[in-house]
């Protein structure tokens, strides 16, 4: 185990509210689609008996060894298995372990992982200077040098907007393009610097907020192209639960809280028919009904415990 994984920790966001949420029954069957440092899944685990089993899925190897090596410590009867890949891919992947129980309870931590946002050399964070990566799973060939480097000045400027809804988009792409042809743009120092330079300082965002977050989420979804497949994801876990089992996801900035927020409002009301009809004649059928209407937050004390708390929404759906 190299050093990165040894320095894996994470602190579980929510997790009381997750746990509660999830209505987990000893015999069941647990998804944690985002496994990360297991810090949900132990507490998971701990709760299942001899019968019971937890399949956990992340597309980062080191997330992976070391939730094996958290999950094994864990004092139970129950199964567990790990699974490398994206949960986007979630059916494929548990027909190919030949798994054929229903799901009684799936969770989605989405976002980064606090252990990527820590290790410099991952190059997701805008406050430390590495070589631009963001690459969750390190086997793909897609980094953000590549899409920095590579991508034109309008491809830019459309995933700093519409994945950073950051204003000065047009003039960062701009800079960016100009940057590069004198040199390749090779690590996070750099870009902070050209975004710095970009964004005229009286007219900056007035909370206080580091000039580069913005364009860094932009950046980090579009190398692991978290929002596109999103619904059709959501909509194939809950077709994998079992009737009563639920669907627990949190979000962590609003293009991902809307998705997920759509989604399940779909799932639980799928009619197309004209309001004005006095009956349903399209024969769609609610798949899910709501359990959270309004997203689920930190309270005070987790938010003094654990900061990065504090832009969690958790949604809540239970298969019909």
């Amino acid at each position: 185990m190299n050093e990165e994984t040894l320095s894996f920790h994470h602190i579980p966001v929510l997790l009381a509210e997750c746990l509660d949420g999830l209505n987990i029954k000893q015999t069941g069957v647990y998804l944690d689609c985002t496994l990360g440092g297991a810090g949900h899944s132990c507490e998971i685990l701990k709760r299942l008996g001899p019968d019971g089993l937890l399949i956990g899925i992340d597309r980062d190897s080191d997330a992976l060894e070391a939730a094996e090596q958290c999950l094994s410590s864990v004092e139970t009867q129950a199964r567990f298995c790990c699974l490398h890949g994206n949960f986007h891919d979630a059916t494929a992947l548990l027909e190919n372990t030949g798994i054929d129980r229903s799901i009684d309870g799936i969770l989605v931590d989405l976002g980064v992982s606090s252990h990527q946002l820590d290790v410099r050399e991952r190059g997701f964070s805008y406050h430390d200077d590495a070589p631009l990566d963001m690459r969750m799973d390190r086997r793909q060939a897609l980094s953000a040098r590549d899409i920095v480097n590579g991508w034109s000045e309008d491809d830019l400027n459309r995933i700093l907007r519409d994945y950073g809804e950051e204003k000065w988009a047009r003039q960062i792409a701009r800079v960016i393009c100009d940057r590069r042809k004198s040199a390749p743009i090779e690590t996070t120092d750099q870009l902070v610097n050209i975004i710095d330079a970009a964004i005229p300082k009286k007219l900056r965002q007035g909370d206080g907020s580091h000039p580069a977050r913005r364009s860094f989420q932009a950046l980090r979804i579009a190398v692991n192209d978290e929002l596109d497949p999103l619904e059709a994801s959501l909509r194939a876990l809950a077709a994998l639960l079992s009737p009563g089992g639920r669907l627990c996801v949190i979000t962590f900035h609003s293009l991902e809280d809307r998705i997920v927020k759509n989604t399940f409002r779909s799932l639980a009301d799928p009619c197309t028919c004209p309001k004005s009809f006095p009956v349903c004649v399209c024969g769609k059928k609610p798949v899910v009904k709501l359990i959270t209407r309004k997203p689920v937050v930190a309270s005070a004390q987790e938010l003094e415990m654990n900061p990065r708390s504090r832009s969690a929404c958790l949604r809540i759906v239970e298969k019909l």
